[in-house]
C-alpha cells in the first residue's frame, strides 16, 4: 500500500460519521436504512458516506434479497493498519538512533 493510496483511505476515516458507519459495520454488515436508524444521519447521507468507503476499499455492497447490505472490507483495513504499524517502526528506530545520539553527548 502506498501512500497515495493511504491518502484517500484517511481523508474517508477522517470523516466522524464514516468512522462511525465502520463501527458499526465491524458489529455486522447492515443496509443504509439499518445504519440511518443506528446513527443521527439520514438514509441519504449514510448512502453518500457509504459510497465514499467503497470509493477507497473499506466496504462492499453485498445484495440479500431485495436489501443492498455492506460489510467492511477487512484485507483494506488490515493492510492500512500494517502500513501505519511500519511507519510508527520507522519512527521508533530513528527515535533510538537520536537517543543513542543524546546519550553519547
Amino acid at each position: 500500500m502506498t501512500s497515495a493510496t493511504l491518502v484517500p483511505v484517511f481523508a474517508a476515516l477522517g470523516d466522524e460519521t464514516r468512522w462511525s458507519i465502520l463501527a458499526a459495520l465491524g458489529e455486522g454488515d447492515a443496509s443504509a436504512s439499518a445504519l440511518a436508524g443506528r446513527l443521527p444521519v439520514t438514509r441519504q447521507a449514510i448512502a453518500k458516506h457509504l459510497a465514499v468507503l467503497q470509493q477507497v476499499g473499506l466496504v462492499e455492497p453485498v445484495r440479500v434479497g431485495r436489501e443492498v447490505q455492506y460489510r467492511v472490507v477487512g484485507a483494506e483495513l488490515s493492510a492500512t493498519a500494517r502500513r501505519l504499524d511500519a511507519i510508527g517502526a520507522e519512527w521508533d528506530r530513528r527515535l533510538g538512533i537520536i537517543k543513542e545520539i543524546a546519550e553519547g553527548l
